[in-house]
């Protein structure tokens, strides 16, 4: 039964009072940022605020298994030379963060949020999202979140649904082309992909996937009877920087790797196709982003200069080993097994260990043991240290590289700001 709207008003504005005194204890006390926590009460009491809270503004969904929380806020930077927006910058990106976010910005004029994938269709339908950016998807937390090919089938769901919402999907990337094949409104992008590893078969017809260079096909026709294969791209990173309209745009970035060229490419091209922001305007503003809650952040700690990278799933480690500089004077591995992480940590055995001779390595972290094994078998000479901050301090004076899983990096950014 529908309540009367002066029960829903007043019990909108009861939420609202109620998760910032929630938010506000959360920072007083130390116990959080309050990133969360206001959401949560909000929502308890009050389960329609998010739809409330979208209030007809144009709302962008960037979602993938890696490089949600980089390309948000570049999509973000891009979209405030022209708008006022609001993100959730720190990264909490299921309901909870969502309406923390949205409560805390209802005068902006646009939205731009990162989603858990799983997140994404009721989040999508709630707030009547008008874009949404598809980066790549890849096994991630097992135990908690499932196999991939049931991820790519609720985003297929979700874009089949909406098919006036304008999709900016990952043309490298099997299982997002999947996800975004029958929409209408789709700008296919070239963002470029570092693992194959979950890109073998076609997801919709279970046949085998050949790569021919940049190009894919799967060998079994759809049951159409169309060919499925890697679309042609109208975005596409390249060395000299963003090809569109036979243009190239100089790309200048502040964070390393390749992977964060591709995420900068989605978040330019999802900013000039669905917000009018011109090119140049967005592919400088890209640049500008420096570190995202802290990862690629360098913190000086007694006689080490402490390079932080966070790493969550086998493609994000692969990508993140990438970045580490091989003449830093240490390396600290640190992984922890807690839910936010996934307890089940056999895909250690998926990462390419294999290169790091010649520079002094640390396991650290809840599960340094598990690590420790996996390194001695990449027979990768190290010590095992599970406390991360004493790892780092007996490692030679100097850079440190440290590379972490999510509440392993959590912990000990939150240890070495102190």
């Amino acid at each position: 039964m529908k309540l009367p709207k002066a029960v829903r008003t007043y019990r909108r504005k009861l939420a609202r009072t109620a998760a910032n005194l929630a938010t506000t204890a959360s920072r007083a006390t130390g116990r959080g940022a309050g990133g969360m926590i206001g959401g949560l009460v909000a929502n308890a009491i009050d389960p329609s605020i998010m739809n409330d809270l979208g209030g007809g503004r144009p709302v962008a969904l960037v979602t993938g298994t890696n490089g949600k929380s980089t390309t948000t806020r570049m999509l973000t930077a891009a979209l405030r030379t022209k708008y006022t927006v609001v993100s959730n910058e720190g990264g909490d990106n299921m309901d909870a963060g969502i309406i923390s976010a949205l409560l805390a910005g209802e005068d902006a004029t646009h939205v731009v949020l990162e989603c858990d994938e799983l997140h994404v269709p009721h989040v999508a339908e709630r707030l009547d999202a008008s874009c949404l950016v598809l980066l790549n998807l890849s096994r991630d937390q097992l135990d908690r979140v499932g196999e991939i090919n049931k991820i790519e089938r609720a985003l297929r769901a979700c874009v089949n649904a909406r098919p006036d919402m304008t999709v900016i999907a990952n043309c490298d990337d099997v299982l997002m082309t999947s996800v975004a094949w029958d929409s209408p409104n789709v700008i296919w992008v070239s963002a470029g992909i570092g693992w194959l590893g979950d890109s073998v078969s076609c997801p919709r017809t279970g046949g085998s996937v050949i790569r021919d260079g940049w190009d894919w096909y799967a060998v079994k026709k759809l049951p159409n009877g169309q060919e499925f294969r890697r679309p042609t791209p109208t975005w596409m990173i390249t060395p000299d920087g963003i090809k569109h309209a036979d243009t190239i745009t100089p790309l200048e970035l502040q964070l390393p790797g390749n992977a964060n060229r591709g995420n900068a490419t989605q978040a330019i091209a999802a900013a000039v196709e669905c917000f009018d922001v011109p090119v140049a305007d967005a592919a400088a503003a890209a640049g500008t982003v420096d570190n995202v809650a802290g990862r690629y952040s360098t913190i000086t700690h007694g006689d080490h200069q402490v390079h932080m990278l966070l790493a969550k799933n086998p493609a994000g480690w692969q990508e993140a080993l990438s970045m580490v500089d091989r003449d830093a004077d240490g390396l600290v591995i640190a992984v922890n097994g807690q839910v936010a992480d996934g307890e089940d940590l056999s895909w250690l055995w998926d990462v390419v260990f294999e290169s790091f001779e010649g520079i002094a390595v640390k396991a650290a972290g809840e599960r340094s043991a598990d690590l420790g094994v996996r390194l001695l078998y990449a027979g990768i000479e190290h010590e095992t240290i599970p406390d991360p901050v004493a790892a780092i301090e007996a490692c030679p004076p100097g850079k440190v590289e440290v590379l972490a899983n999510y509440t392993a990096f959590r912990d000990l950014k939150k240890a070495l700001n102190k």
